[in-house]
């Protein structure tokens, strides 16, 4: 990926890497039923984002006691449903690409450590590096978690490129000063239906 000058990738998770729609929307249908929130506003609203600030606009009512009830309420539904969770089209042949040509790669999600693992592990995807809501104090849109996982990466910002599904994903890509991919028909520098898109570019590049 030398003509791009790319030399690192950094993938977002649910609905990029691992497909968990079903579990997503699941998990949040039922919180919302439980909170009496709109089920497919909380969806929406939740897609890309992590769960705490999601639940906060949801429910701003709440004081911060209660907010940290309904937060981990939601997380715990999400933890077990992991029954048709699986590696999305072209992940693992575009994993194994990048290790073949020797890219680095990492994966940068919203869910926290454990649901991080649950779901990447019923994919059959161990990332090297790993950074999820855990490690870093301010969820996307904002870039930290992009940044954090280029620093250890030991590869510039701007030398890497993000793959993502969800358009506050795309904002932290760019304040990052990534390159971008961009699934579902959102804007990016390049505009993939499926990872496997990828591919040439990594093949050609190196």
């Amino acid at each position: 990926m030398a003509d791009l000058d790319i030399a690192a990738v950094l993938f977002d998770m649910d609905g990029t890497l691992v497909s968990s729609d079903g579990a997503v929307e699941r998990a949040w249908t039922s919180w919302a039923a439980e909170h009496g929130v709109d089920a497919r506003e909380a969806i929406e609203m939740a897609h890309g984002s992590p769960s705490e600030p999601t639940v906060r606009r949801l429910l701003p009512h709440l004081d911060e006691a209660a907010t940290m009830v309904a937060v981990a309420r939601q997380l715990e539904l999400q933890y077990d449903d992991l029954s048709d969770v699986t590696a999305t089209a072209g992940a693992h042949d575009l994993l194994a690409a990048l290790d073949e040509h020797h890219v680095p790669w990492a994966v940068v999600t919203s869910a926290d450590t454990r649901l991080a693992r649950a779901r990447l592990g019923a994919a059959g995807i161990t990332p090297r590096v790993l950074v999820t809501t855990d490690d870093i104090a301010a969820g996307k849109p904002d870039p930290e978690g992009y940044l954090t996982a280029a620093e250890l990466l030991r590869v510039p910002p701007g030398r890497c490129l993000v793959v993502e599904d969800a358009d506050v994903g795309l904002v932290a890509a760019r304040a990052a000063g990534a390159h971008t991919a961009a699934l579902r028909g959102l804007e990016g520098d390049f505009r993939i239906t499926t990872l496997a898109e990828l591919i040439p570019l990594v093949a050609n590049g190196r």
